[in-house]
């Protein structure tokens, strides 16, 4: 790697801004605010929006709209069972 174009990477805190979750990353983010974690080290503190803490996917919240294809509804239309 050339030497003076990489930006520095480090260690950073994430954290969910709707349930106050946080992580650890190594990122090359940097802030302005810092937070001590559980280790006593300080971080500098990275605020975002979603996390797998909040986010639907992963916290099985989700609602799943099924699309019905041509296939279903073909067999819907002539009241056929798939198996």
């Amino acid at each position: 790697m050339r030497k003076g174009i990489h930006p520095d990477y480090h260690e950073v805190v994430f954290m969910d801004s709707s349930t106050g979750f946080k992580f650890i990353a190594g990122s090359t983010k940097t802030s302005s605010e810092t937070v001590t974690m559980d280790d006593g080290k300080e971080y500098p503190l990275v605020r975002v929006e979603v996390s797998s803490d909040s986010h639907p996917f992963y916290t099985g919240k989700q609602k799943f709209a099924k699309a019905d294809g041509r296939v279903d509804r073909f067999n819907k239309k002539y009241g056929l069972t798939s198996k």
